[in-house]
C-alpha cells in the first residue's frame, strides 16, 4: 500500500538511505533553498531540516529530486496506474488480456474518496507567521508555499467530482497582505481554478479555497498532472497513492459580513497543513516578485487575494518545499514522471500525433518538440509539411500546450526511429530539412505563459512560431565557423553551438521610444551583411544573436534556456533575405533569432555569494551533507 501521509514517506526514504537529516538550525530565508539547490544539482538525497529558524515546524525538500526516488515512493501503485492508462488508450485491452486487469473493480473503487468524521489535520491550528517563512531568491516578495495543492469546487456543482486540485503559487506574507490573515493566490491562464473563479464571479459569491501542504505524496503529483476535464485530481491521487483518499470536512466557517457561516471544504485527513479560507471575487492585491521556473523573476502584478480563516496542522507536521528556478530543478522530475505515465495517451488525443516533448531546459512552455505523420498526399513525389500543420494546430489547442511559443514538428515517415527526447538528434533532423521560405508559420497577438516576459506585451500576451519539416535532407549542416566570415563591428565571437547553429555575440539591446519598443537596427543590419556572404552560411540555417555566445555554446541546456526564454517569435525572429508574400513571412537564407536580454525582461536568478558561503559548512567534511557534491 502507498504512503498514508508525508511522515510515512519520510520514514520510508530514511530507512532506505535516501534521506539525510540536517540537525543544525537552518534559516528558511535563502539558506534552506541554497542547500536544496546544491543537493539537487549533485543528485543528492531528500533533505529533512530538523530545526528551522523562526518556526516550530521541520521542513523536508528534494523528496522528488530524482525519477528513481519518485518511482521508489510510488512503487506499490505505478503498475496499477499504467493499467488505467492502457485502458484509456485501448479499452478493448480488457477483452484481450482479462487476467492482467483482474483487480480493475478494486482500482475503480479506490478512486472514490472516503469521507471520515475526524482526522489528524483537525487536531491543531496555528498562524501564518508560525509557518516556515521560506524565501528562495533575494528579490522574492515574501514567503511562499512552493508545493501547494490548491483545492476548490465548482460553485455551480459543489462536490469532489467537479473539484480542482492545482499547484498555484501562494504568497502568505509581505507586500500589502494583512499579517496572519491574507495570502496571494497566483494562478496562470488555462488552469482549472480559473473556471471555478469565473463561476464565483458570475454568481457574485466568494470562492472557498483550501491550500493543502503535505499529506500523501501522491497529492503533489496529482496537482500538476494534465488530466482530462471530468477526471478529478483527487481520484488520480488515490490511484497513484495506492489507497482511497480520506477526506474530512473543516469546522464551520465563522460568519463573514452578512453571509451565513458555512461548513469548510473537505480536506485530506492526513494532510500536514491546510490553509482554509476564501477568495473575494472583487479583490486583488500585488503579488510577487518570485524567482520562477523560466530562470528569471516574475514581477509584481495584481492577483486574487485569499482571506485565510484557519490554518490547520496535524501532530508532528512537516512542511514540504521545493525550489523553483532555471531548469533543471526538482519539478523536472514531475515532468519526467508525467511523461512516463501519460505518454501512451497522446496518440489517442490527437490522431496522427506520435509524441510531444515540452523541453524542460527551455522552461517547458517556450519550446515544444513534436513528431507526427505526414500522410495527406502519400503519392507525392516529394513530401512537404501538410498534415503536420493540422497536427500543430491541434497541439496548440490542447490545454497547457496552448501556451507554447515555439513548436518544432517533424514527420515520422522521414525517420521512424527518431527519439523525441534526444534533443540534439531532433534538432539536427529538423535543421537538415526545413525550408525557411515556406516552413515558418506565425501566430501573432495570442496567449503565452503568464511567466514569460520576452514578448513585452504584458501578462499572457505574445506570439507563436510553428516550424514544420518533412521530406528529404536539404542541406549538410556545418560544424565549424565559416572561414572568412565578416561581421558588422558591433557583433563578435562566433561560436558553433550545434551542427547548423551559429551563435553571435551582439551589442546590448537599445530601447526605441517606450520601454517595450526595441531598436532592431542592429539585427536588421546584421541580416543585410550576412546576405552578402550567404554561400558561406549554407550549412547554418539558424543563427542566434545572444549576449554571451561562449556561454550559449558551452552546453545544450545553455542554448535551450537562453534562446527560447529570451525571444518572442513575432518580435525576435529575423531572416537573411526575408520577404512577405500574401502575408506569409519567410527568408531565403538563415533564420536569425535575437535572443539577447531585453530591457523589459526581469533579471535572471542569481544566488548571493554570502548565502552560498554560509551553507558551505553543511557540505564540508564532518557536515551532514559531506560528500554529496563530489
Amino acid at each position: 500500500m502507498g504512503h498514508r501521509n508525508l511522515a510515512a514517506a519520510v520514514a520510508d526514504l530514511e530507512r532506505a538511505g535516501r534521506l539525510v537529516r540536517i540537525e543544525p538550525e537552518v534559516d528558511p530565508h535563502l539558506e534552506a533553498a541554497e542547500v536544496h539547490r546544491r543537493a539537487y544539482q549533485a543528485g543528492g538525497p531528500a533533505l529533512l531540516f530538523a530545526r528551522v529558524k523562526g518556526s516550530p515546524f521541520p521542513m523536508v525538500s528534494n523528496v522528488f529530486g530524482t525519477l528513481d526516488r519518485a518511482k521508489f515512493l510510488f512503487r506499490d501503485a505505478l503498475e496499477d496506474v499504467r493499467k488505467l492508462v492502457e485502458l484509456k488508450t485501448d479499452p478493448a485491452a480488457i477483452r484481450k488480456r482479462p487476467w492482467r486487469y483482474w483487480n480493475l473493480p478494486v482500482l475503480g473503487w479506490r478512486l472514490r474518496p472516503k469521507f471520515v468524521h475526524s482526522g489528524p489535520i483537525l487536531r491543531h491550528t496555528t498562524r501564518l507567521s508560525q509557518l516556515p517563512q521560506l524565501k528562495c531568491w533575494p528579490l522574492d516578495g515574501g514567503p511562499f508555499v512552493t508545493l501547494p495543492q490548491v483545492y476548490t469546487e465548482h460553485p455551480d456543482a459543489p462536490g469532489w467530482m467537479k473539484s480542482n486540485l492545482g499547484m498555484y503559487r501562494v504568497q502568505f506574507g509581505g507586500n500589502e497582505y494583512v499579517p496572519d490573515r491574507e495570502a496571494g493566490l497566483h494562478y496562470q491562464i488555462h488552469r482549472g481554478i480559473g473556471v471555478h473563479h469565473a463561476a464565483a464571479v458570475r454568481r457574485g459569491e466568494r470562492l472557498r479555497v483550501n491550500v493543502i501542504v503535505g499529506g500523501p505524496p501522491a497529492l503533489a503529483v496529482a496537482a500538476v498532472m494534465p488530466l482530462p476535464e471530468g477526471l478529478p485530481e483527487l481520484a488520480f491521487a488515490a490511484a497513484l497513492g495506492g489507497r482511497r483518499l480520506e477526506l474530512v470536512r473543516g469546522k464551520p466557517a465563522p460568519t463573514a459580513g452578512d453571509e451565513p457561516g458555512t461548513a469548510g471544504l473537505p480536506m485530506p485527513a492526513e494532510a500536514d497543513f491546510v490553509l482554509s479560507g476564501w477568495i473575494d471575487p472583487t479583490r486583488t492585491k500585488p503579488e510577487g516578485p518570485f524567482g520562477d521556473h523560466l530562470g528569471y523573476y516574475s514581477l509584481t502584478h495584481d492577483f486574487p487575494v485569499m482571506t485565510v480563516e484557519t490554518v490547520y496542522h496535524r501532530p508532528g507536521a512537516i512542511w514540504p518545499f521545493t525550489v523553483v528556478g532555471r531548469p533543471p530543478q526538482e519539478d523536472t522530475t514531475f515532468g519526467e514522471l508525467i511523461h512516463e505515465l501519460t505518454g501512451p495517451v497522446i496518440p489517442t488525443v490527437v490522431p496522427g500525433l506520435h509524441a510531444v516533448h515540452a523541453v524542460d531546459a527551455a522552461g517547458v512552455h517556450p519550446l515544444l518538440l513534436a513528431i507526427g505523420s505526414e500522410r495527406y498526399v502519400p503519392y507525392a513525389e516529394t513530401r512537404r509539411p501538410q498534415e503536420l500543420l493540422t497536427l500543430a494546430n491541434a497541439v496548440l489547442g490542447q490545454g497547457q500546450l496552448s501556451l507554447a511559443k515555439y513548436l518544432f514538428i517533424v514527420a515520422k515517415e522521414d525517420a521512424p526511429g527518431l527519439d523525441i527526447h534526444d534533443i540534439r538528434a531532433f534538432l539536427r533532423h529538423l535543421l537538415e530539412r526545413f525550408d525557411p521560405e515556406s516552413d515558418l508559420h506565425f501566430q501573432t497577438r495570442t496567449t503565452v505563459d503568464t511567466l514569460d516576459y520576452s514578448p513585452g506585451l504584458g501578462l499572457n500576451a505574445g506570439s507563436k512560431l510553428v516550424l514544420a519539416a518533412a521530406g528529404p535532407k536539404r542541406r549538410e549542416l556545418a560544424t565549424a565557423t565559416p572561414p572568412g566570415l565578416t561581421l558588422p563591428d558591433s557583433f563578435a565571437d562566433p561560436c558553433v553551438v550545434l551542427p547548423g547553429v551559429l551563435a553571435l555575440k551582439g551589442p546590448p539591446v537599445r530601447k526605441s521610444g517606450s520601454r517595450f519598443q526595441i531598436d532592431d537596427a542592429d539585427v536588421t543590419w546584421l541580416c543585410s551583411q550576412l546576405a552578402q556572404q550567404e554561400p558561406q552560411l549554407a550549412g547554418f540555417p539558424l543563427v542566434v544573436v545572444v549576449d554571451d555566445s561562449e556561454f550559449v555554446a558551452r552546453t545544450l541546456n545553455n542554448f535551450l534556456w537562453a534562446v527560447f526564454t529570451r525571444s518572442d517569435p513575432a518580435n525576435d525572429v529575423y531572416g537573411v533575405g526575408s520577404f512577405t508574400h500574401r502575408k506569409h513571412w519567410g527568408c531565403r537564407g538563415p533564420v536569425v533569432i535575437d535572443a539577447r536580454l531585453k530591457p523589459h525582461m526581469p533579471p535572471p536568478l542569481e544566488v548571493p555569494p554570502e548565502v552560498a558561503r554560509k551553507v558551505d559548512a553543511l557540505f564540508a567534511k564532518g557536515g551532514p551533507l559531506a560528500g554529496v557534491e563530489q
